[in-house]
């Protein structure tokens, strides 16, 4: 039963929450609440199971152990207004296809259903919110890997989430570019709960609120301007962070 959303405290609330994969831990016991307006960054090693905990919240993997909510309801629960890039979008740069109709292709209804005059608004709105509108009609091959992240977004966006899931969103994106990607971000968290994984402490941005770090357990949890102690005691050295979307070290000496 779809629980009335003005009454839930958080996006996503998980309790103990435990998965094997091969009988090899992948999560273990995580405990985790995510804010209706949180900015969240989770990094962690490759493997440490940062893309797993997405499809947990997403119910494309179940869990062993644990209790999850998301909006109040079970994950997977197709009210869950959730958007989600994933890290690897399976996308053919040969395929014919341009900015506007990959967006559209986010409204999809089904077989023999087409798109609607509201589809189409969405569409147009979504682009001018990720600066993509005066690109609509370019082949999708022809766009840089900022412009791509860009538009696969939009394409989240149409269906109105509370809550974006993001992994890897920076992979693709030079130095350069991430700043403005940010911007984007804190624009898009004034209205939904953001989640960005990384396995880059480097990309991680002030912009974001809270930090955490999973290696199979999660580490560290709290606001970015006080993580650089709890995240060196993970990684037992020194680390990288970009300060106001510009890279800048902070490493002690060692």
């Amino acid at each position: 039963m779809v629980q009335n959303q003005g009454l839930v405290n958080n996006a996503v609330e998980m309790e103990n929450v435990s998965l094997k994969i091969n009988n090899q831990p992948v999560l273990t016991n995580i405990n985790l609440n995510i804010g209706l307006n949180d900015f969240l960054a989770i990094i962690g090693p490759n493997g440490g199971g940062k893309s797993t905990l997405l499809k947990v919240i997403l119910g494309l993997t179940k869990t062993d152990h644990g209790q999850i909510s998301v909006f109040g309801n079970r994950p997977g629960n197709p009210h869950n207004p959730i958007g989600y890039l994933p890290q690897h979008v399976s996308f053919d740069p040969d395929f014919p296809i341009n900015v506007f109709d990959t967006v559209l292709s986010g409204r999809y209804h089904g077989f023999f259903k087409g798109y609607s005059d509201e589809d189409w608004e969405m569409v147009k709105k979504a682009l001018e919110e990720v600066g993509m509108i005066k690109l609509r009609d370019r082949q999708m091959s022809r766009l840089s890997g900022g412009q791509m992240q860009r538009v696969f977004i939009a394409r989240a966006l149409v269906r109105e989430p509370k809550l974006l899931l993001l992994d890897e969103p920076m992979a693709s994106i030079d130095p350069e570019m991430q700043n403005s990607f940010y911007k984007l971000l804190s624009q898009l968290r004034k209205r939904m709960a953001i989640v960005l994984v990384s396995h880059d402490v480097g990309a991680v941005s002030t912009q974001v609120d809270n930090i955490a770090c999973l290696n199979q357990k999660l580490y560290y949890h709290g606001p970015v301007e006080n993580s650089g102690e709890g995240l060196e005691a993970v990684y037992n050295c020194p680390i990288d962070l970009i300060s106001h979307g510009i890279p800048h070290r902070v490493l002690k000496k060692h």
